[in-house]
C-alpha cells in the first residue's frame, strides 16, 4: 500500500505543482506518446540486452515487492521457530525418526503444519540439507556455519540482480531522455523558418524528453530499484534465522536455548515475543504428545 501513495504523491507533487505554478500540460501531454517509445523502449531494449530471459522475469516479478513488501511476517518468524524446535527435539530423541521428515519434506507430518515455510524451496532445502549433513557426522559447527554462509551470500547475491539491474535502467534514462531531447531539437532546426509561437512548442515538446528521463529515473525506477533492494535484504534475515538456530544446535545447546538463539537474532518489527513464543511451543509439545 506505501509503495501506491508513494507513486500518487510523486506524480501528484511533480504535476500538480506545475499546474499551480501556471504550466499547461497540453504540450506534455502531445509529446509524451512519442516521448514514451522512445525513451521507455529504448530502456526496455537496453534492459533486455543485458539480461538474460530468467532474469529479465525475475525482475518484473521483483517489481511486485515494491508494492507488497517482504514475504515474511512475525507469524512467519514465530512458525519457523517452531517448525525448528520441532526438528530439533525429533533429532535428538529420535535420530532415525526425522530421516523421513527431511528426506521428503513434502509428505512431512511435520512441515505440512507450516504450509507457508514449506512452499518456499530455499527455506526447506536449507533446513533439510543441514539436519542431514548433521545426521551424517558433518557437525563441525564452524565449517557448517561457513558453508551456510556462503550459500546465503550466493542467494543473496543472485536475488539482488533484479534492483541491481533496474539501478542500471535508472542511471540510463537520464541519458535516453537527452537522446530523445536532440532528436527534438533537430527536428525544430529543420523547422527553423517558422514563426516563435510554433518554434516554442517544437522546443517545449523537445525538452519533455529531457524532463520524461529524469522523472522516470529518480522518481520511479530509481527508487523502485532501492526498495527491491530493501526487502530482499529484509527477507534474507529469515534464512539467516534457520543459519543461527541450527548451528547452535551443533554447537549442543539445550533446545530451548537454540529457539532463543534464533529469536534473539529475529529483526525488532517480526520478533515475537518471549511469552507468545513459550505458548506456540508449548502447543507444539501438545501436538507432539
Amino acid at each position: 500500500m506505501i509503495g501506491f501513495i508513494g507513486v500518487i504523491t510523486v506524480f501528484g507533487m511533480v504535476f500538480g505543482g506545475y499546474l499551480l505554478a501556471g504550466g499547461k500540460m497540453d504540450i506534455i501531454i502531445k509529446a509524451l506518446p512519442f516521448e514514451m517509445i522512445m525513451i521507455g523502449g529504448a530502456a526496455v531494449g537496453a534492459f533486455l540486452i543485458s539480461n538474460s530471459g530468467s532474469e529479465v522475469k525475475h525482475a518484473v516479478k521483483d517489481i511486485g515487492k515494491v508494492f507488497k513488501g517482504p514475504k515474511w511476517n512475525h507469524d512467519d518468524y514465530r512458525d519457523l521457530l517452531c517448525l525448528l524446535f520441532e526438528l530439533i527435539r525429533l533429532a535428538r530423541k529420535n535420530p532415525v525418526a526425522i530421516e523421513e521428515h527431511i528426506e521428503a519434506p513434502a509428505d512431512s507430518s511435520i512441515f505440512s503444519r507450516y504450509p507457508r515455510i514449506i512452499a518456499d524451496a530455499e527455506a526447506t532445502a536449507l533446513i533439510c540439507d543441514t539436519l542431514r549433513s548433521a545426521s551424517m557426522n558433518y557437525d563441525d559447527p564452524h565449517q557448517v556455519e561457513e558453508v551456510l554462509e556462503k550459500r546465503m551470500d550466493a542467494n543473496l547475491h543472485h536475488s539482488l540482480h533484479s534492483s541491481h539491474a533496474l539501478q542500471v535502467v535508472a542511471d540510463g534514462l537520464p541519458a535516453l531522455g537527452i537522446v530523445a531531447a536532440v532528436l527534438g531539437i533537430i527536428k525544430t532546426m529543420g523547422q527553423i523558418d517558422q514563426p516563435p509561437e510554433v518554434l516554442g512548442k517544437l522546443i517545449g515538446s523537445a525538452l519533455v524528453g529531457t524532463f520524461l528521463g529524469v522523472f522516470l529515473a529518480y522518481g520511479l525506477v530509481g527508487p523502485m530499484a532501492a526498495k527491491v533492494k530493501v526487502v530482499i535484504e529484509d527477507e534474507g534475515h529469515f534464512y539467516q534465522l534457520i543459519r543461527e538456530v541450527l548451528v547452535a544446535n551443533l554447537h549442543n545447546h539445550a533446545t530451548n536455548i537454540c529457539i532463543e538463539v534464533g529469536r534473539q537474532n529475529t529483526p525488532s518489527h517480526c520478533r515475537p515475543s518471549y511469552s507468545e513464543l513459550e505458548v506456540a511451543l508449548k502447543s507444539v509439545k501438545q501436538n507432539a504428545a
